[in-house]
Formats: structure tokens, sequence, C-alpha cells
């Protein structure tokens, strides 16, 4: 979507009769409480929502935000004040935790935070869950389209090596998105901050760029390979996997060197006017019945380990949401690069400029 859409769901409440006529001001049942959520559009199933709302008597307000930056910039507008629960991505995380953004979780108030599976207990962006618990999570790969006959090879040379270039292809307008693959292409780290290293997968990634189709991202992108105006497009694999569906004869896969795995979060804003509330719709979204009902809603990868019973059995099978042990064990989670992510911001600049 291309604009912030603003969702109530409101608890129907039972208006307070008087025999011979209506209850004063006083006798009326006093107003629900009310958690403001602050999340990505369509991200949760109004009907989680609604059995939250009835469990805990109160009313859900939804506000939906289109990038991370918008969420940091709407919590350092006010909005640290105004909203009680948000769902930061994981690169975001230690930048609301270094601005003082996020309070820390009480974790006696989360006891479903021991269902997360033991990746997703201590990320290397949160050690300890000290202020996220995991939502859903994903990847970030290759989607092609590939002629009759033909399967290309599952490598980021299809980008990085001209001599393996399938057809025009589209790069991911995302700095880290794109130093990742480039990153892993040469054996090294997605969070490397070895200055050398940086600096070679800025050029490998600038002569991708100079022949690229050109940028893009979402919908955007696998639209252009459905259409069949390229044969390969860097997305993540939620995007890929809506138009698999339509499409079987397209093809998504993370490259065998490996790549990124994104996690969004929950996390409580530092001067959240309901925590108590939000601690417990966190704790809600954590129950495992609950975290199955949210992956088949957003056909995402649940990192709620009690919760895989209740996902649907084809979604399980299927790599592009859940990757093999062997896909597994290639993937990196973004980590806060601290003073070295200057020299990310500097050699994406250079990549940018010369495309």
């Amino acid at each position: 979507m291309n604009k912030t859409l603003r969702t109530m769901f409101p608890l129907a409440l039972a208006a307070a009769l008087l025999a011979g006529g209506c209850a004063t001001p006083a006798e009326q049942a006093p107003a629900a409480r009310e958690l403001h959520l602050f999340i990505w559009p369509e991200y949760i199933d109004p009907a989680i929502v609604a059995d939250f709302e009835k469990e805990y008597e109160c009313r859900v307000a939804v506000e939906t935000y289109e990038d991370n930056e918008e969420l940091l910039a709407k919590l350092k507008a006010g909005g640290v004040s105004r909203y009680d629960v948000v769902v930061p991505s994981d690169y975001m995380v230690p930048t609301l935790i270094r601005e003082g953004l996020l309070a820390p979780l009480r974790h006696e108030n989360l006891p479903n935070l021991s269902n997360l599976e033991v990746r997703f207990t201590s990320p290397a962006f949160d050690p300890g869950n000290r202020y996220t618990a995991a939502y859903i999570w994903g990847t970030v790969g290759l989607f092609v389209r590939e002629p009759a006959g033909t399967r290309f090879a599952e490598s980021w040379k299809l980008l990085f090596d001209p001599a393996e270039q399938p057809g025009p292809f589209l790069l991911m307008d995302s700095s880290r998105e794109m130093m990742s693959p480039a990153l892993r292409a040469l054996g090294h780290s997605i969070n490397s901050t070895n200055p050398a290293e940086i600096a070679a997968a800025r050029d490998l990634l600038r002569g991708a760029a100079e022949r690229a189709a050109g940028w893009a991202d979402g919908v955007s992108a696998t639209d252009q390979v459905v259409a069949g105006k390229v044969v390969a497009a860097v997305v993540y694999n939620g995007d890929a996997l809506k138009d698999l569906q339509k499409h079987p004869e397209l093809r998504y896969f993370v490259p065998r060197e490996g790549g990124e795995a994104w996690v969004d979060n929950m996390a409580v804003p530092a001067q959240a006017p309901n925590r108590d509330l939000a601690e417990q719709f966190i704790n809600f979204i954590l129950d495992g019945q609950v975290g199955g009902r949210l992956a088949n809603f957003n056909r995402g990868a649940t990192p709620n380990r009690l919760a895989k019973p209740w996902v649907r059995p084809e979604d399980l099978d299927n790599p592009v949401i859940y990757p093999g042990r062997e896909q597994l064990e290639r993937l990196e989670f973004l980590t806060d690069l601290g003073p070295s992510l200057r020299l990310y911001e500097d050699a994406w600049g250079v990549v940018k400029k010369g495309s």
C-alpha cells in the first residue's frame, strides 16, 4: 500500500439501561481500556485482535506505517508516548534502543516468551530479548522467471558475474539488503566490519548496479518478474509468495552462498500509556495457538515453537516460507554495526551514484 491506513477494531459495549429511561453519565459503563498498536499494513488478523479485545475487555486501535524509517520518525515526533506496541524489524531495534525509544520488557509478565525457538531467544540485535519478542520472520532471496527447460543456478552469481547473468534483473533499493548478498558472494558475513571486505562488496555491487535494469522493491519488483520484463529480482520471500500461488512456473530461492534472514519484533515504546496492557498483548501473541493463526494469516514463518501444530501443513512444508536445515545454516540476521555503519553508508552512496 502507498499510504498509511488507520483502522479501529472496537469492542462492542452493552448500553446500560434503567427502567423508564437511559442511564445518567455517572451510571454508564466505564470506557474500555485502549491499546494503541503501530504495525505494518495487513500484518495482523482482525479476528486475533477481536479475541484479545474480548479476553482483556479493551479496545485496540491500529495504525500502520510503510517502513522502519517512518516508525522511527513517528516515535521521535511524540509517538513514544502515544503507542503501546510497535513492530520494528531487526536492524532498526538497536537504533530504537540507543535513542531511548523502547521500554525494557518485564519478563515476569511474559511467560509465553519461553515459547520462542532458540534462535529467537537472544538475537544479536537484542541480547536476552531485553526489549523485543519475535513476531514473524522470513528471508531475502531471488525471484526468477526461467525460460522453458532452463534451471538457473541458485547462486548470487546471477547478479554479480556477467558470464552467469541470464537476462535483465532488478536490485532491491535498500543498502543492507543489497550489501548482504555482495558480502556473501565473496564469502564474508553480512555483518562484516572489515573495511577491505566492505570495499570489495561495494565494488562487486557497483558492477551489478551498472548492468541492472533498475531498482525496485516489493510488489513493484515481483510484478516485473511476473510480466516478463526482467528474469530475476532481489525480493523478500513474502512478496514472492503472493505471486507464486498464481504463477507456479516462477521460482524463489535463497542462493547457496547464503544471505539474510529478517525478523519483525514486538516492542513497547519507552513512554507507552498502557504498558501493562501492551505486555498482555505481546504475551497473547506468543501463545502457541495464536502464533499459528498469525502465521496462517500472514503466510510468514512463525518463531514460536509451540505454534507449529496450528500452522497449515502445506505452509510448513513450503521452503519459500520455512527454509530447510542447510539453508538455515547459511542465513544470518542483520546486527548493529556500531561505528562501522558509516562504512556501509559510504559504500552505498558510491553504488547509487554510479548506477
